[in-house]
């Protein structure tokens, strides 16, 4: 599936992949993410941390109804409020696809894989 936009120019369409990449991306600007779990993970319980440019890896994009529904698997840095930090990457994604793309995106489902120590050095 992939978004198809009809234009006075022609035709648009945009993949999935790049939908889950643009997400990605934005997400990584919110505070208190460390990055972004593997979907395919939670062998013996353990999260893999995706690299930035497997960051697609760790969202899922589908469609239901209708509607464009985005999965976001996260792993946050210890200390944050979880929950600020769930709201912020669900609104930063939002905003982000809707300027970018065009893209009115009805839900962003966040799934919190881990917790990790952030180090500052």
């Amino acid at each position: 599936m992939s978004l198809e936009v009809s234009t006075q120019y022609g035709q648009i369409e945009v993949a999935n992949e790049v939908i889950a990449t643009v997400a990605g991306i934005a997400a990584m600007d919110c505070y208190g993410l460390v990055g972004m779990a593997s979907r395919s993970q939670l062998k013996d319980g353990i999260t893999e941390l995706l690299r930035r440019e497997n960051l697609s890896k760790g969202i899922e994009v589908r469609s239901e109804h209708g509607e464009i529904v985005i999965d976001m698997h996260i792993i946050v840095g210890y200390g944050t409020k979880i929950s600020e930090v769930a709201h912020n990457v669900q609104s930063k994604v939002r905003y982000t696809l809707d300027q970018m793309i065009g893209l009115k995106v009805n839900q962003v489902n966040i799934f919190v894989q881990g917790v990790r120590l952030v180090n500052e050095e």
